[in-house]
């Protein structure tokens, strides 16, 4: 892939998990901060489920690796619904790749649309109530797919598997 990212990646040794998106939404490229989408509940749940101690503000994105949180999409260099996205706009390997180097104890895919793409799975198949999905090879850290945040997808809403994620966070230090 070529181009300037629209985000730059907040992924760094030692974190707790790492929050992956399908990619940045046209709000968030004109904003210059991830998930500020008026709709998006992204920074609400974090702070619910008591990932963050405050609420934060989506141009405070750069704040997430002090409390062990980190971001990435799978198309760095488009913005836009999924619908929206060009085929071979994804990059899996480039994922996988920052995954494996940095470490976290959890990689989380705010919604199936990532999730599928990466897994190279339909999005059907996966389920938020299989919290953690064990099909990378061994060294990879547990996969949770969680329901999308996104304004767009209130109607499929559910913070149950947010809430789960944070406790197993809680758990495993």
């Amino acid at each position: 892939m070529e181009g300037t990212e629209i985000l730059p990646d907040l992924i760094c040794p030692g974190l707790k998990v790492v929050f992956c998106g399908t990619a940045v939404g046209n709000v968030s490229a004109q904003r210059g901060a991830y998930y500020a989408g008026t709709g998006n509940r992204f920074w609400s749940i974090l702070h619910k489920t008591g990932l963050t101690p405050r609420l934060l503000q989506p141009e405070e994105y750069r704040l997430l690796p002090s409390f062990g949180i980190g971001l990435t999409d799978l198309a760095k260099f488009i913005s836009g619904t999924d619908s929206e996205l060009p085929a071979g706009s994804f990059d899996s390997g480039r994922l996988e790749s920052a995954i494996r180097k940095a470490k976290p104890a959890y990689l989380a895919f705010n919604g199936k649309g990532a999730a599928a793409a990466f897994l190279n799975v339909p999005s059907m198949t996966l389920s938020y109530k299989r919290y953690k999905l064990v099909t990378r090879a061994a060294g990879f850290p547990p996969i949770m797919v969680l329901p999308s945040t996104s304004g767009a997808a209130n109607r499929y809403w559910d913070s149950h598997p947010w809430f789960a994620l944070a406790e197993a966070i809680v758990k495993g230090g």
